[in-house]
């Protein structure tokens, strides 16, 4: 079970908690990780990856076990404390502006 912890503008828009379960199969990886997410809320689909070439969109940052991930290839295996659920992997919204 992977634990996924969301921003509040995804939580408002998947009508959940901070915290989301999900089953992946295999070793989990961000790719992994973001279809199960998308598959269990159909809402998220286009909202942290673009949905046709699949790409972060430039405002999302992902992080796990003090780490950022977010320029990690898609198929890289994620941290072991996340695959275990030790672990969440957090998907935030990074702020821009001056």
């Amino acid at each position: 079970m992977i634990r996924v912890v969301l921003p509040p503008h995804l939580r408002t828009l998947a009508c959940t908690e901070r915290e989301v379960q999900l089953e992946v199969e295999g070793s989990p990886t961000q790719r992994s990780v973001l279809d199960a997410l998308e598959r269990q809320y159909p809402a998220l689909r286009g909202t942290i990856r673009d949905s046709t070439t699949q790409q972060r969109r430039a405002f999302m940052r992902f992080f796990a076990c003090e780490e950022d991930l977010s320029h990690e290839a898609p198929d890289a295996p994620l941290p072991d404390a996340v695959a275990r659920g030790a672990e969440p992997f957090h998907v935030v919204g990074a702020m821009a502006g001056g």
